[in-house]
C-alpha cells in the first residue's frame, strides 16, 4: 500500500495536470470558436460553387479543358490533412486509418502523398511511404484564403501535367465539437452530375447560355473552383482538430478531478488508520505502566 507521502505526492501531480487540461480545453475552445465561424462561411459557397461547376460542365459538355479530362486511375495524388499535435483523443487515428484504407487499394509506387500536419508525416515515415510534399499545418488561427492556393496551385500541377489522373483530399468534415468525420473528397477531375434525378433535372432544365464563351468562363473558374474547395477541407480540418482537442482536454480534466478526489479519500483513510494505531500505541503503553 502506498504511504501518505506518496498519495500526496500523487496528489500535487495530478492537480497540476487538471490545471494544464483545464487551460488547454479553454483555449481549444476560444480557437474553435473562430474556426467554426469560419467553417460556416466557406461550407456553403464551396456546396454552392461545386453544384455550379458540375452544371456548367454538363451543360457544355465537349469542353477541353485540363481539369475536365477524365483518364483511367493509375497514378494519383493525395493530400493528407492532419493535426502537428496529439491530445486530441482519436482525431488522427481515425484519420490515418481512413488515409491507409482508401491507400490499400493503390500501388505505392504509383501515389503521390501531400502532407499537411507533423503527425500524418511521422505516420508516413514509420511505413516507409515516399512522401512528395509535407509542411505544418499550423493552428488556423489566421488561416486566410491565400494561405491554401500554394498547395492547390500543386495539386492543379500534377494533374494539368499528366503526372497523376485523380486528385483526392483526405480531411476530418466537421460536424460539432464531438463529431467528426474522415472523409475522402474526389478533387479533379471535376465530375458532372451522377445521379439519374440530378442528371434529369438538368436535361430537362433550359439551355446554358455562356457569356463569355464557356472556355473563358471554365479557365477563369475551375482553378477558383480548386482553391475553394481545398480552402473549405483545411478549414473543416482545423475545426475538426479544435473540437476534438477540447472535448479530450475536458474528458481528460473530469478524469484528473476524480482520480483526485478517489486518492484524497484513501490519503484520509491511510491517515485515519495512522492515528488509531498510534492512539492504540499510547494506550497499550499507558496500560502496560501500570
Amino acid at each position: 500500500m502506498a504511504t501518505m507521502r506518496e498519495i500526496r505526492t500523487r496528489i500535487r501531480s495530478i492537480r497540476n495536470i487538471e490545471k494544464i487540461t483545464r487551460a488547454m480545453k479553454l483555449v481549444a475552445a476560444a480557437r474553435l470558436r473562430r474556426a467554426q465561424e469560419r467553417v460556416l462561411a466557406a461550407r456553403p459557397y464551396a456546396e454552392i460553387m461545386q453544384r455550379m461547376m458540375r452544371n456548367l460542365a454538363q451543360g457544355g459538355q465537349g469542353l477541353q479543358h485540363p481539369l475536365l479530362e477524365v483518364r483511367e486511375e493509375e497514378n494519383i495524388a493525395l493530400l493528407v490533412l492532419s493535426a502537428d499535435r496529439g491530445l486530441c483523443g482519436s482525431y488522427n487515428t481515425n484519420l490515418l486509418r481512413h488515409a491507409t484504407r482508401f491507400l490499400d487499394d493503390y500501388e505505392s509506387d504509383r501515389v503521390r502523398l501531400l502532407i499537411r500536419g507533423r503527425k500524418a508525416e511521422q505516420f508516413f515515415q514509420r511505413r516507409r511511404t515516399a512522401v512528395e510534399d509535407a509542411q505544418a499545418m499550423g493552428s488556423g488561427a489566421d488561416l486566410v484564403f491565400a494561405d491554401v492556393q500554394p498547395v492547390a496551385r500543386r495539386l492543379r500541377e500534377l494533374f494539368e501535367t499528366r503526372r497523376v489522373d485523380a486528385v483526392y483530399v483526405n480531411y476530418q468534415r466537421f460536424f460539432n465539437p464531438i463529431h467528426q468525420e474522415p472523409t475522402t473528397l474526389k478533387l479533379l477531375p471535376l465530375e458532372t452530375p451522377a445521379g439519374a434525378e440530378e442528371a434529369a433535372e438538368l436535361r430537362d432544365s433550359q439551355e446554358t447560355i455562356f457569356e463569355p464563351s464557356a472556355e473563358a468562363l471554365l479557365a477563369s473558374l475551375l482553378p477558383r473552383y480548386v482553391d475553394t474547395q481545398v480552402y473549405r477541407a483545411v478549414a473543416e480540418a482545423i475545426a475538426s482538430e479544435h473540437g476534438a482537442r477540447m472535448t479530450s482536454m475536458s474528458a481528460a480534466t473530469e478524469n484528473a478531478g476524480e482520480m483526485i478526489e478517489t486518492l484524497t479519500r484513501t490519503f484520509n483513510r491511510a491517515r485515519q488508520s495512522a492515528i488509531t494505531t498510534e492512539i492504540s500505541e499510547i494506550v497499550t503503553g499507558a496500560e502496560a505502566l501500570k
